[in-house]
C-alpha cells in the first residue's frame, strides 16, 4: 500500500474507516435501535405522504382558465410536491435523533440517515422538478455530488482539501474552492440575470402606451442594468477589488478605440436610434444600399430586416445614421401609389378621370384622406393617350397587399364597361419601289 499513489492511499484509508464504522454499527444495540427509528420514520412518512398528497393536490390545483398571480403561485408550489416524502422523513428522523441521543448518548446512525434523506431530496429535485436545462445540468454535476459527499460525511474534508489546494496565474493565486464557488455563483447569477431580463422584457413589451422605440430602449437599459449588477455581485463574491480592474478597463478602452471602432459605433448608433425613434420595430424601411424590408428586431449591433420574399437582412446600426433611409411607416402608415394606363386616341379623354376616380374609390383600402383618388393625364404616346391614377392606402404595396394590381383590375373593368378601348401598338410600314409579291 505504501507504493501506491497518494490519492489511492487516501481512498483506501477512507474505505478502511468506513468498514470499521459499519462493523461497529452492526455490533451495537444503539445503532440497531437507530436503524429501527429510521425505518419507522420512513414508513410513517410514506403513509402520511400517500394520505396528504391528494389533499394538497386538490387544494393547490387552480382552474385551467386561471392565469392570475395566485394561480401561477399555486402551480409553482404544486411542482415541489414530490419532495414531501424525503422532507417529511427527514423531519421525523430529526425527532427520533433527539430521543436516541437522550437515551443512548449517540446518534451517528440516525444522523447518517438524515443526510441520506437530504440526498434523496436533492436527487428528486434535479430529476423530477427542475425543468430548465441549464439548472438541471448544474444540479446533476454540482448539487448531487455535493449532497453525496454530505451524506457520506466527507463534505467538510473535501472542502478543506479544495481550500488548501491553490492554483496560480502569474502573480495571482486562487484556491480551487474559490474558483468552484465563483463558477457556481457566476452560473446562478447569470442564469438569474437571463431569467430576470426575459421577465422584464415581457413586461415592458406589454406596455402598449409606450412608443415601440421607447420600449426597445427600456428593454436594453434593463438588460444592461441586470447583467451589470450580476457582474458586480460576482466580483464581490470572488473577493476581487474592482480597483484592480482599472488597468484592464484601460486596455479594453484602448481596444475599443482602435480595434473595435465599428462595434462601438454600431452600439452608439443603436442607442441613438432608440432615443430618436425614427426607425423602430415594425417599420418598413429602404436604405441607399438597396436593402428594404420590415424591421423585425433591433439588437445592440444591428437591425434585422425581413423582406417580402422571406429573407432576413442584417443591417449595421451605423448605416441608419450615416446613410439616407426612407421610412414608409414613420409619421403614419399612409402611402401614395399610382397605376399607369393608356386609352385610344378615339376616346373622349375629358370623361376618363371621373370614370376612373369613381371606380378606384370603391376599393375598400383606398383612402379619402389625405387625398382621394386622382386621375391625371400624363402625355400622348405613340399608340395611345397615357393616364395614371394616384391613390393613398395604409401599408406597403407588396407582400400580402397588392394594391396596384387591384386598382388596375378596377381600371380595366371601368374602361370596358364604358366602351373605352385600351390601345395596342400600331406600326405603319412604307415600301419604296415595287412591293413584295405575296
Amino acid at each position: 500500500m505504501e507504493n501506491q499513489p497518494e490519492i489511492v492511499q487516501k481512498a483506501l484509508g477512507f474505505a478502511q474507516q468506513g468498514w470499521e464504522i459499519a462493523l461497529k454499527w452492526l455490533t451495537s444495540p444503539a445503532a440497531w435501535s437507530q436503524f429501527a427509528i429510521l425505518v419507522v420514520a420512513f414508513l410513517i412518512a410514506l403513509v402520511a405522504t400517500r394520505k396528504i398528497t391528494p389533499i394538497v393536490t386538490r387544494i393547490l390545483t387552480p382552474a385551467e382558465d386561471q392565469e392570475n398571480i395566485i394561480a401561477r403561485a399555486r402551480r409553482f408550489a404544486l411542482m415541489f410536491l414530490p419532495l414531501l416524502l424525503p422532507l417529511l422523513a427527514y423531519a421525523l428522523t430529526g425527532l427520533g435523533e433527539q430521543i436516541t441521543r437522550s437515551v443512548f448518548g449517540s446518534g451517528a446512525v440516525i444522523a447518517f440517515g438524515k443526510r441520506v434523506f437530504m440526498f434523496l431530496a436533492a436527487r428528486i429535485l434535479v430529476r423530477d422538478i427542475i425543468k430548465d436545462g441549464f439548472l438541471r445540468l448544474l444540479g446533476r454535476y454540482i448539487l448531487i455530488p455535493i449532497a453525496a459527499l454530505y451524506a457520506l460525511g466527507l463534505l467538510d474534508l473535501a472542502s478543506l482539501h479544495l481550500t488548501e489546494t491553490r492554483v496560480g496565474v502569474g502573480n495571482i493565486s486562487f484556491s480551487v474552492m474559490s474558483l468552484i464557488r465563483g463558477l457556481i455563483a457566476g452560473s446562478l447569477l447569470f442564469w438569474l440575470g437571463r431569467w430576470s431580463n426575459d421577465q422584464s422584457a415581457a413586461y415592458i413589451g406589454k406596455q402598449e402606451e409606450l412608443r415601440p422605440a421607447t420600449r426597445e430602449l427600456a428593454m436594453k437599459a434593463a438588460e444592461i442594468s441586470i447583467f451589470g449588477v450580476a457582474f458586480l455581485l460576482l466580483m464581490n463574491i470572488l473577493g476581487i477589488n474592482l480597483s484592480t480592474l482599472a488597468v484592464l478597463g484601460g486596455a479594453i478602452g484602448v481596444g475599443l478605440g482602435f480595434g473595435l471602432q465599428k462595434i462601438a459605433s454600431n452600439f452608439i448608433s443603436g442607442v441613438i436610434l432608440l432615443l430618436e425613434g425614427q426607425a423602430t420595430v415594425g417599420d418598413y424601411v429602404e436604405l441607399d444600399g438597396g436593402e428594404a424590408g420590415t424591421i423585425v428586431k433591433m439588437t445592440a449591433r444591428a437591425a434585422i430586416l425581413e423582406s417580402f420574399d422571406g429573407r432576413w437582412i442584417v443591417v449595421p446600426n451605423e448605416d441608419f445614421i450615416t446613410t439616407r433611409v426612407v421610412n414608409y411607416s414613420d409619421s403614419g402608415s399612409a402611402n401614395r401609389y399610382e397605376a399607369p394606363f393608356s386609352v385610344s386616341y378615339n376616346t373622349d379623354i375629358n370623361a376618363v378621370p371621373a370614370i376612373i376616380e369613381a371606380a378606384v374609390a370603391k376599393h375598400p383600402d383606398v383612402l379619402d384622406e389625405p387625398y382621394p383618388p386622382d386621375c391625371e393625364l400624363r402625355g400622348f404616346g405613340d399608340s395611345g393617350i397615357d393616364f395614371a391614377v394616384e391613390f393613398w392606402v395604409n401599408g406597403i404595396d407588396d407582400g400580402a397587399n397588392k394594391y396596384t394590381s387591384d386598382v388596375l383590375f378596377l381600371v380595366w373593368n371601368a374602361l370596358r364597361d364604358n366602351g373605352i378601348e385600351i390601345p395596342y401598338p400600331h406600326r405603319v410600314v412604307e415600301f419604296k419601289g415595287t412591293p413584295p409579291q405575296v
